[in-house]
């Protein structure tokens, strides 16, 4: 470091293809029986003093969406973004996706934020 500049320190946490069943969806049969959902996500944060533990972030997205059982995707991103961001208010990004691998034969599908703090 040159003339006492402080280096600032960025780390991205991230989280690839966590997998599980859940209820999601608006359609009937979506509501009765539970689907693979694949959810990945990237959690910048300054600072290795400030870490955040990935497996708990797993553990918060893995339970609500279990828990609450979204009619749509964008809501139940929007509610794992809140609960994120109150837990980790040291977070500066996050990059959400959440994916329904099955629901179409030919496609991979899903939606994603990405929130800058």
């Amino acid at each position: 470091m040159e003339n006492g500049e402080l280096r600032i320190e960025n780390y991205r946490i991230i989280i690839e293809n966590l997998e599980f069943e859940a209820i999601i969806g608006i359609l009937s049969h979506e509501r009765k029986e539970t689907q693979k959902v694949l959810v990945n996500a990237e959690i910048e944060y300054e600072g290795k003093e400030n870490f955040i533990d990935y497996a708990e972030v797993c553990e918060i997205i893995e339970n609500l969406m279990k828990e609450k059982k979204f009619l749509l995707i964008e809501d139940a991103l929007e509610a794992i973004e809140c609960i994120l961001s109150e837990k980790y208010p040291q977070m500066k990004s996050l990059k959400l996706k959440i994916q329904k691998p099955e629901i179409l034969k030919n496609a991979l599908v899903g939606v994603e934020i990405l929130r800058k703090y």
